[in-house]
This record gives C-alpha cells, sequence and structure tokens, in this order.
C-alpha cells in the first residue's frame, strides 16, 4: 500500500475519541470541592443581614422617643391669623399623643369642646411668618401641648402631631 491509499482510508474513516474509562476519570479529574455549605452559609448571611435592615427599631421606653400610648385625632382646624391689613389662613390637622388608651365606656366623656378651645386659642395667636418656619412649627406645638396639659390634664397628652398644614397668606 502507497501512504496515499492509506491517507485516503483513514480520511474517509469517521473521527472516533476515545474517553477514558469512567474509574480512570474519577482519579484523573481534580478532587471536586463540595459547594453547597458555602452556599447555604451566604445565604445565611444574606437573610441575616436582610432580616436586620429590615427590622423595625425597638425604643427601650416609649418614654425615650417621646411616643404615645393612643392617639385621639380631632377634626381640622381652620383659624384667621393675626396679620396687620392682610387676610390670612392657617388649616392644621392635629392629633394628640396620650399617655394612656382612651377607655372605651368611660364615665365621663373626653372634653372635646375644651381640648378645641384651647387648640383654637393658641392657633389664633400664631404670626403666619412664623409658622412659615420649621422652628415656628415647632414653637407652636410645645405652645400646644402646654396649653392642652394645663386645661386637659386628665387627657395626659404627652405630644401634637400635625397631619395637616397650611398657611394661606
Amino acid at each position: 500500500m502507497s501512504s496515499g491509499t492509506r491517507l485516503a482510508n483513514i480520511g474517509n474513516m469517521p473521527d472516533v475519541q476515545e474517553s477514558p474509562a469512567p474509574e480512570n476519570a474519577a482519579r484523573n479529574a481534580p478532587p471536586r470541592k463540595q459547594r453547597w455549605p458555602a452556599v447555604v452559609l451566604a445565604l445565611g448571611l444574606i437573610a441575616a443581614g436582610i432580616f436586620v435592615w429590615v427590622r423595625p427599631q425597638r425604643a427601650s421606653s416609649a418614654a425615650e422617643v417621646g411616643a404615645a400610648e393612643s392617639t385621639l385625632a380631632l377634626e381640622t382646624f381652620v383659624v384667621n391669623l393675626n396679620v396687620s391689613g392682610q387676610r390670612a389662613y392657617l388649616r392644621a390637622g392635629i392629633t394628640l399623643g396620650l399617655a394612656h388608651p382612651l377607655p372605651r365606656n368611660q364615665a365621663e366623656p373626653v372634653p372635646m369642646a375644651l381640648v378645641r378651645d384651647t387648640i383654637l386659642s393658641v392657633l389664633a395667636t400664631a404670626q403666619p411668618e412664623e409658622l412659615l418656619r420649621v422652628e415656628g412649627k415647632r414653637r407652636l406645638k410645645e405652645e400646644l401641648l402646654k396649653a392642652l396639659q394645663e386645661r386637659v390634664p386628665q387627657l395626659a397628652v404627652t405630644n401634637v402631631y400635625f397631619t395637616e398644614f397650611l398657611v394661606q397668606m
């Protein structure tokens, strides 16, 4: 046989690659590392991080952060403000923070007339220019809280929350 014939025969034959025997493959391959413990550990750390990030922050005591135990939502107040020669109005939604919850079957009802009168009296003395600044709103809250604690002590008001606040000049 000539070398050309031999090449022709080899070229017509399908290419067959020999694969190592299964037992040889396991011996010759690099050792496989167990990845599942690392994956489980990583997922656990991610879950713990999300839990710490999302969980609500708890205060050691309600008094420490000024949080109220219960609230009393009031109707919206609309008041004329003191401005020389101009018309100005304040529209404020107020919710009161109380130190203790109101009893459902209380013998004496909440003195709403006294509460509203106290709030209106304080709001009417406010100056619109002051209410446009953050410091003015904070001072108004302090005045409302002090007046409510003096005139309606049975409510045990601990905080005043503005739920709506609009000054129109």
